[in-house]
Order: C-alpha cells, then structure tokens, then sequence
C-alpha cells in the first residue's frame, strides 16, 4: 500500500495557489438519514439516506496582509468574504496521478491570530455549495 505525504498539497482559487497555506481540513462530505422505523417492525432502527452534506473546508495561513490571495481587494480571500462571491476551489494532492478535491464555495469565516510569541496567522473557513468532486 502506498503512503503518501502530505507536504505539498496546493490550495487553488481560481487557477490561482492560496499563499502560504500551512495546513488544510476538510471537506468533512457526510450523508443525512431519515428514521423509517416501523411499528410492526423487528424493533431495529431502520433509516434510509438523503442528502449529501459537504461540510467546511478550514486552513490556516501564514497571515500576509498584502499578499494578494488574502487581502480585501480582488483576488482575495476577505474580499470574496465581505463580498460574498462564490469561487471554484481546487485541493491538489501530491499524489500520482495527481488527485484534486473541487467544490464551488463562500468564504464564511477569516480570523486573525496575533500571538505575541508567535507568527501572525488566520483561520480561514470556506463552506462548499453543490457537487464536491471527489478523487
């Protein structure tokens, strides 16, 4: 079985790379379930599934206020946030071939750390709409 690193994953908006991603989770794909457990039946929980859920996708980011890919301006991560733009995102994994997670999503959450004895950061978090494709 072959194992794989995680070094190298690449976060894309667009066909542009998110800069200075340091880690990413997600998307956290889930399905609902619909009780239809019966009276007459054989006393066991029967259900059946219904929709798809597509969760969160979180990163963290070494925080650049004027990297292009996190600013307030176009092109950026706070900027699709405060204008609440749909984009097409990729995750390439470093595996061969190449394997991509893509959803379209909202940036639903940006958040700043400061530490002072560490780096400045953010959490950001996109929520997914519609088909997550899958490798």
């Amino acid at each position: 079985m072959t194992k794989y690193s995680a070094f190298g994953v690449a976060l894309k908006r667009g066909a542009v790379e998110i800069a200075q991603v340091l880690t990413i989770s997600g998307p956290n794909i889930s399905i609902d379930t619909a009780d239809v457990t019966e009276h007459d039946g054989e006393g066991w929980e029967e259900v059946v599934v219904t929709i798809l859920r597509s969760g969160e996708v979180s990163f963290e980011i070494a925080y650049d206020p004027g990297e292009a890919t996190h600013k307030n301006a176009s092109g950026g991560l706070l900027y699709d946030l405060v204008n609440r733009q749909s984009q097409t995102w990729t995750i390439t994994l470093p595996s061969s071939p190449t394997a991509d997670i893509s959803f379209t999503g909202y940036v639903i959450s940006f958040e700043p750390s400061m530490p002072v004895e560490d780096k400045l950061s953010a959490s950001v978090t996109i929520k997914p709409t519609g088909v997550v494709t899958l490798p």
